[in-house]
């Protein structure tokens, strides 16, 4: 039975010929308010005429009058309506949600397509620490639309075509050993590239014009060229999927620069006929002062291309092959004019069809420090989940438990750093913080939902499918625990997989009250059960939450 129905229904019963469908019914921002809160009397007032304490007193009469009404409704300052659901309604509502299909998310996606653009590094190097933001932020967005409902192609746009490719053939052939080159790894490629590329600034030039000489033979189709570099992207992709699977990531496609390297000319030459590109100082541009974007170069004066020109393809294509709904795209916030003025573009080249959104993350620091080459502490991806899983192992063989639970738990904690916080801050990653068993962190939320279960496992049960809501603590449980929809619903209007994170510890904290105030097993046998369903619902809806961050959850810690 929806709230906001009921509400709305007696507004239109109250005053009749008006338009009440924005009217809502929201949780209470504090107990002593109710359960649930209506403040749409203080907008409808004006409109009918009334003082907003008469209009709500005129729509909590026929709420109050009514029934088979869930709620009392009661007004209070300004014309504020606070409401009371009945123990029935509470009840049935948490039989709803326990028997729903993934806790009650609404398929509010389905028959819609989206694409999700993430984590995209450069080919022929290894990810580090500053990779993370972007893959598990799109990683949680993508679980999250998937969830929804939506069919979802999560692509990973690799840097895999440019100038870098020249650089890392000439090193390839002259800054390996042969032994290097017949095991070829990214740690190999990375080194050649490093090597190859201090050649390159060397004052005779030399260098610098064999690696040109090189680009130009892999531009033009160069037999040999191409299949180096095939290997190098296969070797690339193959270390990239290594660490993917570690922190739980599948993309659907993997479509770099290279893909949409030949449709880039037809982009420029379409700029061209529809007048929205010009000449300006050997360059082609698209002027965009009139929007205070200044202007975007989209073919450079010595007629290479650049990241508009490879985005303005790549929105052609996703059209085309996928006809989504909308576009994400998650990466760092330096990017935002690049992708206000390529959104831009694109809306004058004809693709409004389309929502293009950008998700621009903060920058990550680390301990206290920013990740940079000069600061010397650019960590390798592999290294930081290899300090993870020894942390974790550290806390939990004292508990008797293994690597694959220091796995879960040390990853879980990266994480869980970084989805907990709003992806727009810039974040400090600490790993007092990250591996704390108290607070808000990824551990604490594996634990209670480990403590849940085990909880039930030594009832032996988890109750007989009844829910009965008799004291405070176990009610502010129940009314959280009936938000989990919305929150991913929020999450996901947000792009934010922080709201869907301080949903869980909001709720494991609501959990931890009710545990330690209100006894479970040594209960009457009807309120036992009642609580142990209780018990069960919140360790599904916390086990399906962390799922949607792309957390496990262990039954044993």
């Amino acid at each position: 039975m929806d709230l906001t129905e009921i509400v709305r229904g007696a507004f239109e019963k109250a005053f009749q010929g008006e338009d009440f469908s924005n009217v809502k019914v929201v949780p209470a921002t504090d107990p002593k308010f109710g359960d649930y809160q209506c403040n749409d009397a203080l907008k409808v007032a004006k409109k009918v005429g009334l003082k907003p304490r008469d209009a709500a007193q005129k729509v909590a009469d026929i709420l109050n009058g009514d029934a088979t009404s869930p709620m009392k409704a009661e007004v209070a300052g300004p014309g504020f309506l606070n409401l009371t659901v009945s123990s029935e309604w509470l009840g049935a509502e948490l039989s709803s949600l326990a028997a729903a299909p993934v806790c009650g998310i609404p398929q509010k996606g389905k028959g819609r397509r989206v694409v999700i653009d993430y984590s995209s590094p450069n080919a022929a190097k290894q990810m580090h620490i500053g990779h993370i933001r972007s893959t598990v932020i799109g990683c949680a967005i993508d679980r999250i639309f998937r969830a929804l409902g939506y069919e979802v192609i999560a692509d990973n746009h690799l840097g895999d075509w440019g100038t870098q490719f020249g650089i890392l053939i000439k090193g390839y052939r002259e800054c390996l050993t042969q032994e290097e080159r017949d095991d070829l790894t990214v740690a190999n490629l990375e080194k050649c590239y490093v090597l190859s590329a201090a050649k390159a600034k060397e004052e005779d030039g030399v260098w610098k014009d064999a690696c040109r000489a090189e680009l130009v033979k892999l531009q033009q189709g160069d037999p040999e060229n191409l299949a180096l570099w095939k290997k190098f992207i296969e070797i690339s992709i193959g270390e990239f999927e290594r660490m993917y699977a570690k922190l739980g990531v599948k993309f659907d496609t993997y479509r770099g620069e290279s893909y949409y390297n030949p449709m880039m000319p037809g982009v420029v030459a379409k700029l061209l006929d529809m007048g929205l590109a010009k000449e300006s100082e050997g360059a082609l541009i698209v002027d965009l002062a009139d929007e205070n974007l200044g202007v975007a170069i989209v073919r450079k004066s010595d007629g290479g291309y650049n990241y508009t020109t490879s985005d303005l393809a790549c929105v052609e294509s996703r059209v085309k092959d996928y006809d989504p709904e909308r576009i994400i795209y998650v990466t760092d916030d330096r990017q935002q004019l690049h992708f206000k003025q390529f959104f831009s573009i694109a809306a004058k080249m004809g693709y409004t069809g389309v929502k293009l959104v950008h998700v621009p993350f903060g920058l990550m620091s680390f301990q206290g420090k920013a990740i940079s080459t000069r600061e010397g502490n650019l960590i390798r991806l592999e290294e930081l989940l290899a300090e993870a899983k020894r942390r974790a192992l550290a806390i939990v063989a004292e508990r008797g438990g293994d690597e694959a639970l220091a796995e879960a738990i040390g990853y879980g904690a990266v994480k869980y750093a970084d989805l907990s916080h709003d992806p727009a801050t810039a974040i400090d990653f600490n790993w007092d913080k990250a591996l704390a068993l108290e607070g808000n962190s990824g551990p604490y939320l594996q634990y209670a939902y480990a403590r849940v279960c085990s909880l039930l496992e030594k009832a032996g049960s988890s109750g007989d499918g009844t829910f009965a809501v008799a004291t405070p603590s176990e009610k502010r449980l129940a009314l959280q625990l009936l938000e989990f929809p919305g929150a991913v619903v929020r999450a996901a209007e947000a792009y934010k997989p922080s709201v869907l994170a301080d949903y869980l510890f909001q709720t494991a904290q609501l959990y931890s009250s009710f545990y330690q105030s209100s006894p479970i097993l040594k209960s009457e046998e009807s309120v036992r059960n009642a609580r142990l369903a209780l018990c069960a619902l919140f360790g599904e809806v916390l086990k399906t939450g962390l799922g949607l961050l792309g957390i496990e959850t262990p039954r044993h810690i």
